[in-house]
């Protein structure tokens, strides 16, 4: 979060959201020899331990704080949006609230766009140090490409473990090693011996590799909440199971193989289908 006091007036400013990330930057610059500059960070594990509102609370106060360490003069201080975060302190009084302020007053559109910058400047960091995930281009945000990283990746040190796609995924992850455990005893009932669980090389993965009567067998296990797991194992998931068996087999040139797949549902994780491919 950003706060700003302007010593003089500077050409340009405006909703942070409005403008081009070329013009934010080139404004920001402008803004950080013109005026007294604070920003307010905080962590992802201070956000999940003290929830979205205690967080801002934090931000706004940080810096709120910078800025008066340069001893600025000033006699109001304007909140975007309708939230006082300075109400329980000295400064409080000084507040006013007002929806859309980044784009009505100048001292407000000026810490939305360093404070963007600063998150834009952040994210790139993030990307470097932890490629693969796009934060460059999402910055955060939980779009197509972040949740199909997500997906690909499991989440980083910087996701934060309340954000709905990283929650969905440790929760999807959870059922889905249930299920596979429940496939795992299936399998054992019907007399089969567990060789691997979640097999896998930079390439493939195998959930299951069980053994019965010198055949080893490769399922896929699908668990799905309401049913209908099977629907899952479409031609080009076959062949990705294909690939994946036939790298396994190189260590096992004289065993027969077989593919298969197990679909789980129910809260119980109960195995409904049992289904050998080929």
């Amino acid at each position: 979060m950003g706060a700003c006091v302007l010593r003089e007036s500077i050409e340009g400013l405006s909703d942070s959201k409005k403008l081009t990330a070329k013009r934010r930057e080139k404004l920001a610059a402008e803004i950080h020899e013109k005026a007294y500059c604070g920003l307010g960070w905080v962590s992802a594990a201070e956000l999940d331990e003290l929830g979205l509102s205690a967080a801002l609370r934090k931000a706004c106060r940080e810096a709120v704080k910078a800025v008066q360490a340069q001893k600025p003069e000033f006699n109001e201080i304007i909140i975007d949006g309708t939230v006082n975060f300075l109400s329980d302190t000295p400064l409080g009084k000084y507040v006013s609230v007002l929806p859309k302020a980044d784009a009505l007053v100048p001292e407000v559109s000026a810490a939305s766009i360093i404070a963007k910058v600063a998150r834009d400047n952040y994210m790139i960091e993030l990307a470097e140090r932890f490629p693969g995930y796009g934060f460059e281009k999402h910055v955060g945000y939980g779009t197509a490409l972040h949740r199909a990283a997500l997906e690909d990746l499991g989440p980083c040190e910087e996701h934060r473990k309340s954000f709905r796609p990283v929650a969905e995924l440790a929760h999807n992850v959870d059922a889905g090693h249930r299920g596979e455990d429940a496939a795992a005893k299936y399998l054992e009932g019907l007399g089969h011996k567990i060789r691997a669980r979640n097999w896998k090389t930079k390439w493939c993965e195998i959930d299951i590799v069980s053994e019965k009567d010198d055949v080893l067998y490769f399922t896929e296990v699908k668990y799905r909440r309401m049913g209908g797991g099977l629907d899952a194992i479409t031609q080009k998931k076959q062949e990705q199971m294909r690939f994946a068996a036939e790298l396994y087999l190189k260590k096992f040139q004289n065993k027969s193989a077989r593919l298969a797949a197990i679909a789980a549902s129910g809260d119980n994780y109960q195995v409904t289908d049992f289904l050998v491919l080929e």
